[in-house]
C-alpha cells in the first residue's frame, strides 16, 4: 500500500513537472470552496486566482469557478448573468475533458460541472438541455464508482440523484425516460448519510455542501421534517456567517410552519457586504409577516424582493401575496392592481405560480375568515387559527369551494396539533367534497392521511392513500403533490 501511494504521488508530480493538467485540492482550493459555499463569492474568487498562480495546471479551480456561476444563476436568476455565465459551463467541460482520465477526480469534476449546468438550465426553462446533462452526470458517476469504488467524493452527488430520480412527478415523465435510470429514496439517503458521517478527507472538504443538501432530502424526499430541523441544530450549523446554510434553514423552517425561527435566522444573519446579495431574504420575511397577519409589514418586503429579483420563479406567487395582503387590509383598489400584475409578470414554471395565475384569471377572492386561518396555520400559529374557526361547521359556508377549504383547513390544524383521529376524519371530508374538483385540497388531504399512517407504521394504508392522490385527475399543485405521493410509496416499500 505504501509503495502504491508513493508511486501515485510521484506520477502526479511528474505530470505537473512537464506541464500536464492535474487535479490537486490544495489548501488554497479548500479555503476557496469553503468561502464560496458560505456565499462569500468575491473572496472565493480571489482564492481561486491565488490557486491558479500556485499551479496553472491545476484543474480544481475550474470546478470551483463553476460553483460561483451556478450559485449566482440559481439564486438570483438574472437573465443578464445567464447570458454571460451559462456558456462558461460548456467551456469548462471542454477544459476538463483534457484532464488526466486515470484520476478519480476526472469524471467527478465533469459530473459536478454538468449538474451545475443542468440546475442552472432548469431555472431558465431549458428542461431538455438539463435532462441530457443530468443523464451524462449519472453515467459519469456510475462509471467512476466502478473504476474507483473507494473514491468517496462521488457519493454525495450520486446519492442525491439516486434519491430524487425515483420521485419525478407525472408532468416530467419525459425527463425520466431521458435519464433512463431508476432511483431509490432509501438507498440514496443511506449513501448521503454515510458521506456526512464519513471521516474521509473528501467528505470533510465537502461538508458545507453535504449539510446543505441532506436536510432538504430528509424534509422533502423522506418526509422527516423534524429530523431535518434537528439535524440543523445537532450539527450546530453556522446560520449567521454561512449564508448558504442560513438560507436553507430559513427556507425549511418557513415550510415547516416555524416562521418565528425563520425570522430569527433572517434578522440575525451577518449583514456584511462580503456576501452575495440575494433577494430571497426579503421573500422569506414577506411570508413571515403575512403569516403573522401583518400585511402592512409584509408588502414592503415583497415589493423589495420584486425590485431586486430579475428571475421568474415565484414572481406571480409574490404578486398574489401582495394582492392578498391588500385584500386583508381592505384596500380593494391596490389589491386589484396587484391582481393585474399577476396576469402579466413572471411565468408558470412552479406550481405556486400556476395557482396564482389561475386565481387571478378567475378573479377569485377567498373567504376572509378562511384566509386568516390559512396564514396563521402556515406560520405555525395553530391554536390561534383554530380559535378563529371555533364554532363553525361546513354548513356555515355558502360556496362549495369554501366548504371544501373549511374542512381541509380544520384537518391541517388538527394534524399540526397532533390530533390525528380528528385530522383523518376532516381529511376524509375534504376528499369527499373535493376529489373531482380542480382545487388541490383533496389530493393534499390524501397525502397527509398517507403520512399519518406511514408515521404510525401502517404502511399498506399509507400506500393506499398516496396512490389515491396519484389517481386524482388534473388539479392545482399536481406535479409537486404527485412527487410527495411517489416518495411516500417508495419509502413505504423500502425502495
Amino acid at each position: 500500500m505504501k509503495q502504491t501511494a508513493i508511486l501515485t504521488l510521484l506520477f502526479f508530480l511528474s505530470l505537473s513537472a512537464i506541464g500536464q493538467k492535474v487535479y490537486d485540492f490544495t489548501p488554497t482550493c479548500q479555503q476557496a470552496y469553503y468561502e464560496i459555499t458560505r456565499l462569500k463569492i468575491e473572496h472565493g474568487q480571489e482564492l481561486i486566482q491565488k490557486a491558479r498562480q500556485q499551479n496553472p495546471n491545476n484543474l480544481i479551480p475550474v470546478v470551483l469557478e463553476s460553483y460561483i456561476d451556478f450559485l449566482i444563476l440559481f439564486l438570483n436568476e438574472n437573465p443578464a448573468d445567464y447570458k454571460l455565465r451559462y456558456p462558461r459551463f460548456g467551456e469548462r467541460i471542454d477544459i476538463l475533458d483534457e484532464g488526466p482520465e486515470n484520476s478519480p477526480f476526472h469524471r467527478f469534476a465533469l459530473s459536478t460541472v454538468r449538474v451545475h449546468k443542468a440546475a442552472s438550465a432548469i431555472k431558465f426553462g431549458k428542461m431538455w438541455e438539463a435532462g441530457w446533462d443530468i443523464r451524462r452526470t449519472w453515467i459519469l458517476l456510475k462509471d467512476n464508482k466502478k473504476e474507483f469504488p473507494r473514491f468517496v467524493a462521488d457519493d454525495l452527488l450520486y446519492g442525491t440523484l439516486q434519491t430524487m430520480i425515483g420521485t419525478i412527478p407525472k408532468g416530467y415523465k419525459w425527463l425520466a425516460n431521458v435519464l433512463g435510470m431508476r432511483g431509490s429514496v432509501t438507498e440514496g439517503l443511506k449513501t448521503v448519510q454515510a458521506f456526512i458521517n464519513s471521516n474521509d478527507p473528501m467528505a470533510k472538504i465537502y461538508s458545507n455542501e453535504a449539510c446543505f443538501i441532506y436536510p432538504y432530502l430528509l424534509f422533502y424526499m423522506d418526509n422527516k421534517k423534524e429530523e431535518a430541523m434537528d439535524f440543523i441544530q445537532q450539527k450546530k450549523l453556522d446560520l449567521v456567517n454561512n449564508h448558504l446554510h442560513g438560507w436553507m434553514a430559513a427556507n425549511l423552517s418557513l415550510n415547516n410552519k416555524q416562521s418565528q425561527f425563520t425570522q430569527q435566522i433572517v434578522q440575525n444573519r451577518n449583514s456584511s457586504a462580503e456576501y452575495l446579495d440575494i433577494p430571497i431574504w426579503d421573500f422569506e420575511m414577506g411570508f413571515v409577516k403575512l403569516y403573522q397577519l401583518k400585511p402592512e409589514e409584509a408588502i414592503p418586503y415583497f415589493e423589495r424582493f420584486l425590485q431586486k429579483f430579475k428571475g421568474n420563479f415565484y414572481v406571480k406567487d409574490v404578486y398574489d401575496k401582495i394582492r392578498l395582503s391588500y385584500y386583508l387590509e381592505g384596500n380593494t383598489s391596490a389589491a386589484e392592481k396587484a391582481r393585474q400584475l399577476v396576469l402579466t409578470k413572471g411565468n408558470t414554471d412552479s406550481d405556486a405560480d400556476k395557482k396564482a395565475l389561475k386565481d387571478a384569471k378567475a378573479n377569485f377572492w377567498p373567504n376572509m375568515l378562511l384566509l386568516k386561518a390559512r396564514f396563521l396555520n402556515d406560520g405555525g400559529y395553530h391554536r390561534e387559527a383554530l380559535t378563529l374557526l371555533h364554532g363553525k361547521t361546513e354548513n356555515d359556508f355558502e360556496k362549495e369551494e369554501d366548504r371544501l377549504e373549511y374542512v381541509y383547513r380544520v384537518a391541517r390544524i388538527y394534524d399540526d396539533l397532533g390530533r390525528d383521529h380528528e385530522a383523518i376524519n376532516a381529511y376524509l371530508a375534504a376528499i369527499r367534497l373535493g376529489e373531482f374538483r380542480k382545487e388541490y385540497y383533496a389530493a393534499r388531504a390524501a397525502v397527509q392521511i398517507g403520512q399519518i399512517y406511514e408515521k404510525r407504521g401502517q404502511k399498506s394504508l399509507a400506500v393506499q392513500y398516496y396512490q389515491r392522490c396519484l389517481d386524482m385527475g388534473d388539479h392545482e399543485y399536481k406535479n409537486s403533490l404527485d412527487q410527495r405521493a411517489k416518495s411516500g410509496i417508495l419509502r413505504c416499500k423500502g425502495e
